[in-house]
C-alpha cells in the first residue's frame, strides 16, 4: 500500500479560493503586511491582480481587511460596485493574536448590513484567515 493511499488531494490555496485562469481579481487594502505567498500564488493562476480603479466587472475580490482600517461594512459595499453577480469577496483579516486581529462577531454583524453572507473559511497563510462571502441567492435575481 502506497503512503498516499487514502489521502484527499491537497488543494492549492488558488483551488481553496475558486480562482481559475481568466477569472479577474481585484484586490482591496494592500499593504506591507499582506501574505505575499498568496497573492503570487493567485497571481500565477490568474495573472495581474487589479486594483480598485478598475472598470471592469470582476469574478473574486481579495479584501485585506484589520481592525483599525475603519467601517467594513462601507468597504464591503465598496467591494461589491465592481463584483460580478455571482463573484465572491474573499474577506482577509489577520488571525487571532497577530496585529490588526478582527474579532468574528465584527465580519457576522457586518457581512449581512452590507449583503452579504458568509460560507466558509480558510487558512490563508501563516498570519491570514479568509472568510468567503457571497451575494444571497435571492439578491442576485435583483442586481
Amino acid at each position: 500500500m502506497n503512503a498516499t493511499a487514502g489521502q484527499a488531494e491537497v488543494k492549492s490555496l488558488a483551488d481553496r479560493f475558486g480562482v481559475e485562469p481568466g477569472m479577474v481579481v481585484m484586490e482591496m487594502g494592500y499593504d506591507d503586511d499582506v501574505d505575499q505567498d498568496l497573492r503570487d500564488v493567485l497571481i500565477d493562476r490568474c495573472g495581474d491582480l487589479v486594483d480598485e480603479e478598475t472598470d471592469e466587472v470582476v469574478d473574486v475580490v481579495l479584501l485585506w481587511w484589520r481592525d483599525d482600517d475603519g467601517d467594513l461594512v462601507e468597504t464591503l459595499i465598496d467591494a461589491l460596485g465592481p463584483l460580478a453577480d455571482n463573484g465572491v469577496v474573499w474577506l482577509l483579516t489577520p488571525k487571532a493574536g497577530r496585529p490588526g486581529h478582527v474579532e468574528p462577531s465584527e465580519i457576522n454583524e457586518s457581512a449581512p448590513t452590507a449583503g452579504l453572507q458568509q460560507t466558509s473559511t480558510v487558512n490563508a497563510g501563516k498570519d491570514w484567515t479568509a472568510a468567503r462571502l457571497v451575494t444571497p441567492r435571492a439578491a442576485r435575481s435583483r442586481r
